[in-house]
């Protein structure tokens, strides 16, 4: 097998939502909300992912300064192709994109947070989240 690997290469709102309803991470975006995920990914300014001829088998989506902080939005490889390396793959050449000073950051599902550890991520409890709906000081 032979896995592809692109930097912002284009990756259409159905191909994304494709890739999420075949990993683990749809159950945790509005794969219904074809609007919504349309903007995540054309507003993504960092996009790496994995192909499989013309396959859409991984993606690493982020947003990111290139020189502080790169926050990981989604990290997502099809059933079929995990335990193969290429999430790991994914993320190398996402720090590759980015400044020598420059952090990856992410929040982790609840299963994935021991896959985290042994990459060398350092685990951060200060993640706080502002729903939509709820305004500031309300």
């Amino acid at each position: 097998m032979t896995i592809d690997y692109s930097i912002n290469a284009p990756v259409t709102a159905d191909q994304f939502i494709d890739l999420l309803e075949s990993s683990t991470l749809g159950e945790r975006r509005p794969l219904e909300d074809h609007i919504c995920m349309a903007g995540m990914i054309a507003n993504s300014n960092l996009v790496v992912s994995a192909w499989d001829g013309s396959s859409l088998i991984g993606i690493a989506r982020s947003v990111t300064d290139f020189h502080y902080a790169c926050y990981l939005s989604d990290l997502a490889v099809h059933r079929d192709y995990q335990q193969s390396g290429i999430g790991k793959r994914l993320q190398a050449i996402t720090q590759t994109q980015l400044g020598p000073r420059c952090k990856l950051i992410l929040i982790a599902a609840p299963e994935a947070s021991t896959y985290y550890a042994h990459l060398k991520y350092t685990h951060n409890e200060r993640c706080w989240v502002l729903e939509p709906g709820k305004s500031i000081g309300d």
